[in-house]
């Protein structure tokens, strides 16, 4: 019997490990021996036997939310001009909010309202409980924050047209434009916000590239019948930042992987780009964006690169021979990180 709380791994997880460069391999070495240390002592664990699991549901069934949700950060204000009076506008909460601001949009895709501010802690809120203030930024990726920590009593979030929040990931070989989602991942947004205040993404690259294969068709549906791999029908890269400390991300996003949903894996920086529908994932990964559309011929391509097969933890995987770099930027401008 597994440990309490211990959750088998979807299959096939693309995992967090990637091929070893020459700044990497101590690292890899050390981390090496503590795995092996590890597994020693989950043997030794499991050998006793263990009491059945109270009731509850797995921790990643119980963070899933349904797409098209809406969510916001807590302990941020965000400041700009506002459209209207939270005084006169209140909410029963910060979902509530969101959907406000998001019912400005329209049919073409702009909306009047791109952040919401609410307040929704009773305690600390006061009279201003329920408070939801609709706002415009006047650049929603690189919005005006006035107070942000665990002290402000405020929940903020942002509210993305048609034709906002999409960034780029620019490659050798053309580049990806990625719509990222607010909606229901507002802290993997908030962190590609302040990748772009870093002005620097060295090291961030592609390393690992499956195609198709003949087990989905070329709108990635599966073929009945087929295998689910491999090969897989993904990109794997990372988005650490050399030299810069990478926080780990929570659970969030939407739940459904996509054909061209941009996922981490796991706690990042490792992430995904899926050139298939993967419902045997399930809710896996947090999504937390999608590839524009005429943009997945540039992904499509990636995977038809020289490769090397390796194998981590039992699944059989292809390397791409010459990692592809990529450099952030601003849909809106030229300026690159």
């Amino acid at each position: 019997m597994p440990p309490p709380g211990f959750l088998p791994l979807p299959l096939p997880l693309p995992l967090r490990s990637r091929p070893a460069d020459p700044r990497r391999r101590g690292r890899l070495i050390a981390l090496s021996i503590t795995l092996l240390l590890l597994a020693a002592l989950l043997l030794a664990y499991l050998s006793f036997p263990k009491s059945p699991r109270a009731g509850g549901r797995p921790r990643a069934a119980a963070a899933s939310e349904p797409d098209g949700r809406c969510a916001g950060l807590p302990g941020v204000e965000l400041w700009g001009p506002a459209l209207n009076s939270g005084a006169d506008q209140r909410t029963p909460s910060a979902a509530a909010c969101c959907a406000a601001c998001r019912a400005t949009c329209g049919a073409d895709g702009d909306c009047r309202c791109n952040s919401w501010v609410f307040c929704g802690d009773r305690g600390r809120c006061g009279n201003r409980f329920g408070e939801c203030w609709l706002k415009r930024q006047k650049d929603v990726l690189s919005p005006s924050v006035i107070a942000r920590g665990e002290d402000v009593m405020w929940t903020s979030g942002l509210v993305f047209g048609t034709s906002q929040g999409i960034l780029g990931l620019e490659t050798n070989l053309g580049t990806l434009r990625i719509q990222l989602l607010p909606n229901c991942a507002p802290r993997s947004v908030d962190y590609f916000i302040e990748l772009l205040g870093l002005h620097n993404c060295a090291g961030c690259r592609f390393y690992r590239a499956e195609g198709r294969g003949n087990l989905w068709d070329a709108g990635g549906d599966h073929i009945e019948n087929a295998a689910s791999g491999p090969p897989y029908a993904l990109l794997q890269g990372t988005l650490e930042v050399d030299g810069v400390a990478f926080k780990e991300m929570p659970r969030e996003g939407c739940s459904a992987v996509r054909r061209g949903s941009v996922a981490w894996v796991g706690s990042g920086p490792e992430f995904l780009v899926s050139l298939a529908n993967h419902e045997e994932w399930s809710d896996a990964y947090t999504v937390f964006g999608s590839v524009v559309p005429e943009d997945m011929a540039v992904a499509e391509e990636m995977a038809t690169l020289p490769t090397s097969m390796d194998v981590w933890s039992d699944v059989t995987v292809r390397l791409l021979r010459d990692p592809v770099y990529f450099k952030v930027k601003r849909r809106s401008n030229a300026s690159a990180v």
